[in-house]
């Protein structure tokens, strides 16, 4: 690479980095990305076979997480995600700290069902309305709010399919969805169950001990921001609502047992999407209008462009120094290999964003000379790093990015301070017990 093409690279992501953590007048991150990514094809950074390359690592791992948002803002358009903000309140019984374990579970399971920044977009007006309902102060609102987001985030490790970056990552180390799981799901999960422990011990004197009871007057205002509010009377589709989530639930096992028969993980996620529609449309007649405006298009051209941009960076060398200090620390054994991969994930991510930073370990590991076994511990280090230790800060994932601009829009101003105070307690302990928990448990396994 000439030494222009070098320093153009460095420029182009440095920034593409400020411009996705700025998002200056609400900019979509695409845009930012895209216009760095373009600009190095066309100055020969990238050339045309990387292109190709890329396209093919990229593309299915961005075909399924846009499927799986397409299949919750299916089930948004049948009521599901309104249904349930009314019955948490209800099934809270007019207790603040049942709303909050409840809320922690919706955000837990919507990750785990979808992705981490389709449960933010999803979770966060569901939980912003029931603080509204019940309104709460900000100190009041902070418990839920915030325990949400990271616990939404957060839940994106123990499964590759809920983060576009797992997704990316594993397909370049070879890595198995159901070996994965099988590695990743028990250390992963101690870690984010000791953050939500630490979370409610946290924030347990700012959570209200008793809250309002009223579950039927909030049928005609707890709707999802994205919808027309519903009418008063407006019932349940009970056949609807069970067939619909037997199918998301189908799918999300269908996805660990293709892997085993050799079909491709996107190909399982377009047939969730369909079947969807034709049941939606079967029961209701409604058409894809509303897929295609919500359907966040974007994604595939994101994961493309930062993708041309973190491969050009590797190709000009900036892997070679992380590589040259990982290289003797990996001699050190398995624990240490984990443990520097998971921090020097963790650093970059808080620094400049987890999406480029964990495709930036992933070449490093990669690189090493590893086996394959270390490989896959390094990379699974560096996956816990970016979505549990990336949460230092609210720009080390684009979750917390996008949940901060809700916040914003709904005018609730939490700081970076208010932010911090609590990430730099609970985020350290629950990354360490991951690591720690990920070298016991593949002793255990291996």
């Amino acid at each position: 690479m000439l030494d222009y093409q070098l320093w153009l690279t460095f420029g182009v992501f440095i920034t593409t980095v400020i411009l996705l953590m700025w998002r200056p007048r609400g900019m979509n991150e695409s845009i930012p990305t895209s216009l760095g990514a373009l600009l190095l094809i066309l100055t020969g950074v990238t050339s045309y076979t990387h292109i190709i390359d890329i396209f093919g690592i990229v593309s299915g791992a961005a075909v399924t997480i846009l499927s799986t948002i397409v299949m919750s803002i299916i089930l948004d358009s049948i009521g599901f995600f309104r249904w349930i903000a009314i019955n948490m309140i209800d099934k809270a019984k007019g207790s603040g700290i049942a709303l909050f374990w409840l809320i922690i579970l919706l955000c837990f399971l919507m990750t785990i069902f979808f992705n981490n920044d389709g449960s933010i977009l999803i979770t966060t007006p569901i939980i912003i309305r029931i603080c509204s309902i019940l309104r709460l102060k900000l100190h009041q609102k902070l418990p839920y709010l915030l325990s949400g987001a990271l616990i939404a985030t957060a839940s994106s490790a123990p499964i590759g399919l809920s983060n576009l970056a797992n997704l990316i990552a594993l397909k370049m180390v070879g890595l198995d969805l159901n070996t994965y799981t099988l590695m990743m799901f028990v250390p992963s999960m101690l870690g984010i169950i000791s953050i939500m422990l630490l979370l409610y011990y946290y924030f347990h004197k700012n959570i209200p001990k008793k809250i309002h009871h009223f579950p039927n007057q909030v049928s005609s205002a707890n709707y999802h921001p994205l919808q027309t509010p519903p009418d008063e009377g407006e019932k349940v589709d009970w056949w609807l609502f069970r067939v619909c989530i037997s199918i998301v639930v189908f799918i999300r096992g269908g996805f660990f047992l293709a892997e085993s028969v050799g079909i491709p993980m996107e190909i399982v996620a377009i047939t969730g999407v369909v079947l969807l529609l034709s049941v939606r449309y079967y029961r209701t007649r409604q058409g894809l209008r509303d897929v295609f405006t919500q359907t966040p298009w974007h994604i595939l051209l994101f994961a493309f462009s930062i993708y041309v941009i973190v491969d050009s960076l590797h190709r000009a060398g900036i892997t070679e120094s992380l590589i040259d200090l990982l290289k003797p620390i990996a001699e050190m054994g398995d624990a240490a290999l984990i443990v520097s991969s998971g921090i020097l994930i963790t650093l970059l991510s808080n620094l400049v964003n987890n999406l480029p930073s964990v495709m930036i370990g992933t070449f490093v590991v990669t690189d090493l000379g590893l086996t394959d076994h270390q490989l896959h511990l390094a990379y699974l280090a560096n996956i816990l790093g970016s979505d549990i230790g990336a949460l230092l800060t609210p720009i080390g994932t684009l979750a917390t990015l996008i949940w901060m601009y809700i916040l914003k829009t709904n005018h609730i101003r939490i700081s970076w301070k208010q932010y911090m105070k609590v990430t730099f307690i609970v985020i350290p302990i629950g990354l360490i017990i991951s690591l720690v928990s990920l070298y016991i448990w593949t002793l255990i396994l291996f």
